[in-house]
Order: C-alpha cells, then sequence, then structure tokens
C-alpha cells in the first residue's frame, strides 16, 4: 500500500512544476486582455451609441449612412453583421444566418475569459494542495524553513488562480452586457429591414 502512496505523491509532487507554469501563462493572457481591454470597451461604447441611435430613430437612409460611419471598425463583429444585413436585406434566411453567425463568433470571443475563470481556480486550488503534503513532511520532521517554502508557493499560486479569475470575470460581465445589447439592436435592425 505505501508504494501506491509515493507513486501519488510523486506524480503529485511532478505536477507542481507544469501546474505553475500554465498559472504564469494565464496570468500573462489575462494581462494582455486587461491592457487590450481599455481599447476594446471604447470601441464598445462607440458602437453602442450608434446601435442605440439606430433602433431610436430608425430609417433606412440612417442605417445605411451609420453602416459608412462605422467603416473605421469594420473587423467588430457587430459591425461585420450589421453590414451583411444591409448588404442582404431582401433575405430573410441569410440575415437569419448571419445572426446566428454573430452569435457563434461572440461565444469563440468570450470563452478567452471563460477559460480564465475556469482554469485560474482549479490550478490555482492543485497549485496550493500539491506543495501542501511536502510542507506537511516538513513539519513532521521539524524543517519548518522547508516547511515555510513550501506554504509560501501553496499561497501564490492561489493568489495568481485567483487574480486570473477575476480579471476574467470582470471582462467577461463587461463583454456579454455589450453583446447582449448589441444582439438585440441587430435582431431588431433585422426585423425592420426584412419587413420592407
Amino acid at each position: 500500500m505505501n508504494g501506491i502512496f509515493n507513486i501519488l505523491f510523486v506524480i503529485s509532487n511532478g505536477l507542481l512544476i507544469p501546474v505553475i507554469l500554465i498559472l504564469l501563462y494565464l496570468l500573462c493572457k489575462a494581462l494582455v486582455i486587461v491592457v487590450g481591454f481599455y481599447n476594446e470597451y471604447r470601441k464598445q461604447k462607440l458602437i453602442s451609441s450608434v446601435m442605440q441611435e439606430i433602433t431610436r430613430n430608425y430609417s433606412y437612409e440612417g442605417l445605411v449612412d451609420t453602416d459608412v460611419s462605422l467603416g473605421s471598425m469594420s473587423d467588430a463583429p457587430v459591425v461585420r453583421c450589421l453590414r451583411d444585413m444591409v448588404a442582404h436585406k431582401g433575405d430573410r434566411i441569410y440575415c437569419e444566418h448571419t445572426l446566428a453567425d454573430f452569435q457563434v463568433e461572440v461565444q469563440k470571443i468570450l470563452s478567452k475569459n471563460r477559460m480564465l475563470i475556469k482554469f485560474g481556480p482549479m490550478l490555482g486550488l492543485m497549485g496550493t494542495l500539491i506543495p501542501m503534503g511536502p510542507a506537511l513532511v516538513g513539519l513532521a520532521v521539524g524543517d519548518i524553513a522547508s516547511m515555510a517554502y513550501n506554504m509560501q508557493v501553496a499561497f501564490a499560486t492561489t493568489v495568481i488562480g485567483m487574480l486570473v479569475a477575476g480579471i476574467g470575470l470582470a471582462t467577461l460581465q463587461v463583454s456579454q452586457r455589450f453583446y447582449a445589447r448589441s444582439f438585440n439592436a441587430l435582431e431588431f435592425i433585422y426585423l425592420k429591414i426584412t419587413e420592407r
């Protein structure tokens, strides 16, 4: 039985370095998201205000003018979807397909944030539990320095995991609200342009 426990102990200790490396990778990814989020947020605010203006004062001519004015943001999924629907205004099935594609693209965009939310705490917990074994062994043999080092690693990985998840959650909430409002506006425009 001791042999099995030793094998498990070796395997779990062997996972510590990969867990820490993946956590550091996720932290870098989260920091990149935070840095890019400000520009993305400004772009989302501008698109949201334009879309609200379209839905409040709808006219097809205004819609075409808006499409032209949003040309600088043609890489945004909302603008691409709007442009496709305006270009195929008479084709109801095509517009429905474009809306469905927009939803799929939004899920793909938001999956990065969801990955941070799920994997951050999971890897943080693994990084907490793995060094606890050696810390307890150090405590049992009176090696306080080893115990302190392992506890330090355990707490650091927990904090990093929670930070990664927090960044993912905050950016996900803002982006979800934006895309929900955008989808609502796009659906309104779809119904308007296909009734012509």
